[in-house]
């Protein structure tokens, strides 16, 4: 990822795993740690953030892009893309202000290369990423599986020990 200036770590799964739920536990630990984090998060539908009705809304659907929306406590640009195909990370990392920031956390993207915990429930009965894809260190799961040596494997309901890993071996690691 040539756009990334600080360690970047996905978290890859199927839809309904729990990536959202797990992010959403594991941000205010790392935040603890002092870390500042930032995200990406890849949306395999349409979306809106602003909503029909709101003058935001009405100028982006009059056809202006990007439209940037500002008040005193936060920013959002939304920009429309001129064709209908899946977003690469690494444009979008060019985009992306990394000032300040510790590490970016990436929700999907499964499919490109860098580095990922695997997030897995065998229950809901879909193949692990890990055997196509080297770019996974960890398998977060809620039951033992059988994992290569060489990856780590976590307890997906555990956010504490999924800090841990990403602060005393990924970090570590990409300093």
């Amino acid at each position: 990822m040539d756009n990334a200036h600080i360690p970047i770590l996905g978290f890859a799964a199927y839809s309904g795993t729990g990536k959202t739920t797990l992010l959403v536990k594991t941000i205010p630990l790392l935040k603890q740690r002092g870390l500042n984090i930032g995200l990406i998060k890849h949306s395999h539908h349409s979306f809106e953030i602003d909503q029909p009705g709101k003058d935001s809304y009405e100028l982006r659907k009059a056809g202006a892009t990007p439209i940037m929306l500002v008040s005193h406590c936060r920013r959002a640009t939304v920009t429309e893309f001129p064709t209908n195909k899946d977003p690469v990370l690494n444009d979008q990392l060019s985009q992306f202000d990394q000032t300040g920031l510790d590490l970016l956390l990436v929700e999907g993207f499964k499919r490109e290369k860098f580095p990922k915990i695997e997030l897995h429930r065998p229950s809901l009965g879909k193949p692990l990423l890990f055997p196509n894809d080297d770019c996974i260190i960890a398998v977060a799961s809620d039951s033992e599986l059988e994992i290569p040596n060489h990856l780590t494997q976590l307890d997906i309901n555990c956010p504490e020990q999924i800090t841990s890993f990403i602060v005393d071996n990924y970090l570590l690691h990409e300093h």
